[in-house]
């Protein structure tokens, strides 16, 4: 996870603070160093073990997955094409909370307004 996030701050630079305004996440040890990582850049918050629901959208976008993926699938048995093909069907979802934007929409319109120019998704 760090790694990624390491990747995604140095092809963002400056603009990184501009797209992620905060980042929430678990206890897990996958997030291990995760403050240290962002060094400042943007606020991170850590939910209550045990508490989900202070990470409900998280949640539920872990329930949409297990619709395609079920919970204790081993992830290195999903091909490369069903993820490809669950992160399509989920970022083209309409969603209340966008105003019935899909994600992707959304995505488009955030780069747009930050002058950012995403080649390809």
């Amino acid at each position: 996870m760090n790694q990624a996030l390491w990747e995604v701050q140095n092809q963002l630079g400056p603009n990184f603070e501009q797209l992620f305004q905060g980042i929430t996440s678990d206890n897990g040890s996958e997030f291990y160093g995760l403050t240290e990582l962002l060094n400042d850049r943007v606020p991170v918050y850590f939910a209550h073990p045990y508490s989900s629901r202070e990470r409900g959208t998280n949640e539920r976008q872990n329930g949409m997955i297990r619709r395609f993926i079920p919970k204790g699938t081993e992830l290195r048995h999903i091909s490369e094409l069903t993820v490809k093909r669950v992160q399509q069907w989920m970022n083209r979802l309409p969603r209340k909370i966008l105003g019935y934007a899909t994600p992707y929409e959304a995505f488009l319109e955030e780069m747009s307004f930050l002058e950012l120019v995403a080649s390809t998704i």
